[in-house]
């Protein structure tokens, strides 16, 4: 697959995880996915997106940079949200907070085999304070 091709798919993905149409999203992610080298297949990364965006009501993802080759992305997602209660261990509490996270995706057939994942919670805690 292309690189543009790759970046096709990978936007149709943020979009699904948008719309939160987990019907779909077997289309975009493997059987069995890995998140940061823990392998927790669809159904629990399924189950992380959902918590997500249960503790985080009005999450989007936003693409601010993407690099796409023949069978890998990396992503600068951006974030502008108000999570409930405790965030990553910080007391956000409902507050606005904006942040980034740097992803890394390894695919495989055409889905989502692989995902690394830092997010800038130096950003949050810098908001907080």
């Amino acid at each position: 697959m292309s690189g543009s091709d790759l970046a096709a798919v990978y936007r149709g993905y943020i979009d699904c995880l948008n719309r939160q149409d987990w019907a779909t999203l077997g289309q975009f992610v493997g059987d069995d996915v890995t998140y940061n080298d823990e392998k927790i297949g669809v159904s629990g990364y399924r189950a992380m997106l959902e918590r997500d965006f249960r503790e985080i009501p009005d999450l989007r993802f936003e693409i601010a940079l993407l690099v796409a080759g023949p069978s890998m992305i990396a992503s600068r997602l951006q974030f502008n949200c108000s999570p409930k209660g405790t965030f990553l261990g910080l007391p956000v509490n409902g507050r606005k907070v904006a942040f980034t996270e740097n992803v890394f995706y390894a695919f495989r057939d055409g889905k989502i085999d692989q995902v690394w994942s830092v997010i800038d919670k130096a950003a949050i805690e810098a908001q907080l304070a």
